[in-house]
């Protein structure tokens, strides 16, 4: 092979893989601090909480640039309602974190509903524009 060739053939490779390959790999094992409970005393009636973090930060994971976004909880609380002070620990373990705002969504919302269990829980993320584009994301789950 020609180096001319070689050149070309490396430049192909490169275009054909992601910069942002092996920047995620492990987020769902990130760990985080634990995110505490306390026994509803309303279990048995449907009533939805809502939680706003206004001023929520994390790292782009391929910038190393802070993210700034509005987070917004909404959730019907079952046996256990979220105790805030261990979820604000929680939203603050993220500040310095590299974290794709997808993954930051899904993973928020496995670690909720995880701890609180509830009937009904939704997440939006809406983050602030970055390269001129607002992203949000949103997901829900519901108990079986």
């Amino acid at each position: 092979m020609r180096k001319t060739e070689v050149g070309r053939q490396n430049t192909e490779d490169r275009k054909d893989r992601s910069s942002y390959e092996g920047l995620q790999e492990n987020v769902r094992g990130l760990e985080t601090p634990k995110i505490e409970v306390w026994l509803n005393q309303y279990a048995d009636k449907v009533y939805t909480i809502n939680l706003d973090i206004p001023e929520f930060t994390c790292i782009c994971p391929k910038t190393g640039l802070p993210d700034f976004a509005a987070i917004r909880i909404e959730y019907r609380p079952a046996k256990f309602c979220v105790e805030l002070k261990s979820f604000k620990m929680y939203t603050i373990s993220f500040r310095n974190v590299g974290i794709f705002h997808e993954h930051l969504i899904n993973k928020m919302l496995e670690d909720f509903a995880a701890a609180v269990k509830p009937r009904w829980l939704k997440i939006t993320g809406i983050f602030n524009p970055r390269g001129g584009i607002t992203t949000s994301v949103c997901r829900e789950y519901k108990a079986k």
